[in-house]
């Protein structure tokens, strides 16, 4: 087989061993479009090569596992999914943001009603796999039990039942990504964005320099978990308050409960004000993304452990941030420009309450159109001793603490504003 030619670092690349498929064309995707049919389908499938019409496949991460139950015998390679009963348990938009190509540009707005948007194409073969999902649950959480003890919060029968389990309704998001869109976001050439993929997976995924034709891709890495309290459609009631709290993944404190950071503490918190908010007559929202160590992964995280507590003084706020640029060569790697798009997909136009001290958080967030009232801080007694340094860090890097945390006198108003409307 001739190999490939060298990759440049220049914009143009040629690949002489992927040539272009010749034959009927994939189905378009035009971003954007209001009828789903318009827009056409995402399809990732493997099954036919002439149906697909983006790069990678489905399942994110995940698709090396299935790759692995395939080489095992453990799983058939042409397994169609079954998804009799599987439609979302409520209705999520489509709103106004979905059709403006850029409010989103990470994720597919009808991910979610693959099944009924797209029932012609099913009948023509097509391998068409949602990339989002909606249920409902119940949550329990040995922290909020402490928050009803001390009577921060009330049983109610719908939001917090008699055991204290929490009411949700939550949603699963793979990343769709659209890539002219990605990279207006970031500023950059299209042509750019795609070498740099391609060089940084290690040549992965070829389509990304030899199918200009392709536009969405199906990236490798873990998506997002939105729970939502209260009513969904409250979401998007401009006359009731709404709070949200945008997480990124630490697996170390927010499952095992490591208490050299605040995200375990602050996830908690950030579900209490949700739920004060929804018993105030308004909706919450925590958005969780996969993001682990600021999208640095944990191996990274701990080796940054190690040097901020073995060097010289030991772990110092004033060298938190310099020891994660040493091994990382970066600070912070979530790329938040993305991040708005899953607040767009639930219709979200309006915060009035964002649990939240991160300015790069909060700038993204506005900067996309949405507005933000009022932002609230971990309180000082949920901060554990030894996360002190992560806290004074972020301050002295221009983290936003506001002066004033709401109270029960504040969280009436809201309500009284809301009976009033």
């Amino acid at each position: 087989m001739q190999q490939p030619t060298s990759v440049s670092k220049h914009k143009h690349i040629v690949l002489t061993s992927h040539p272009g498929r010749s034959g009927a064309k994939p189905i378009p995707i035009r971003w954007g479009e209001r009828d789903p049919l318009q827009r056409g389908p995402i399809i990732g499938t493997l099954g036919n090569a002439a149906h697909r019409n983006v790069i990678g496949t489905h399942s994110g991460s995940y698709a090396v596992y299935r790759a692995l139950a395939i080489a095992s015998g453990s799983l058939q390679s042409d397994h169609r999914a079954d998804l009799t009963n599987t439609a979302p348990v409520v209705q999520i938009g489509p709103y106004p943001s979905w059709f403006a190509p850029q409010k989103i540009v990470s994720l597919d707005p009808f991910g979610a009603m693959v099944e009924e948007a797209y029932a012609e194409y099913y009948e023509q073969g097509y391998d068409i796999r949602p990339t989002i999902a909606i249920t409902k649950a119940h949550i329990t959480l040995p922290e909020l039990q402490d928050c009803i003890a001390k009577g921060r919060l009330q049983i109610d029968g719908e939001i917090l039942k008699s055991n204290g389990s929490l009411v949700v309704t939550k949603a699963a998001i793979d990343p769709v990504w659209y890539l002219p869109g990605i990279a207006q976001r970031l500023g950059v050439q299209e042509s750019d964005l795609r070498r740099i993929l391609f060089q940084q997976t290690g040549g992965m995924f070829p389509e990304l320099v030899t199918r200009p034709d392709l536009q969405a891709f199906l990236p490798p890495i873990g998506g997002t978990t939105v729970y939502i309290i209260g009513d969904v459609a409250d979401i998007t009631d401009p006359n009731k308050p709404l709070a949200v709290r945008v997480h990124d993944e630490c697996n170390g404190s927010d499952v095992f409960g490591s208490d050299i950071c605040t995200c375990r503490p602050y996830l908690v918190h950030g579900i209490e004000v949700c739920i004060q908010t929804a018993q105030a007559g308004g909706a919450g929202a925590i958005v969780y993304l996969r993001k682990e160590g600021r999208a640095l992964g944990e191996v990274t995280k701990f080796l940054v452990y190690n040097a901020r507590k073995r060097q010289e003084g030991g772990d110092r706020a004033d060298s938190y941030f310099t020891r994660t640029e040493c091994v990382a060569g970066v600070q912070d790697m979530r790329c938040q420009e993305l991040m708005p798009d899953i607040l767009h997909w639930l219709g979200i136009t309006r915060i009035d309450r964002l649990v939240s001290m991160s300015d790069m958080k909060y700038n993204a967030i506005v900067n996309s159109g949405i507005e933000v009232i009022e932002r609230i801080p971990i309180p000082e007694d949920w901060i554990p001793e030894d996360a002190q340094v992560e806290i004074a860090a972020k301050k002295a890097a221009g983290y936003y603490t506001p002066d004033i945390v709401p109270d029960a006198a504040m969280l009436a108003e809201i309500k009284g504003r809301n009976l009033a409307d």
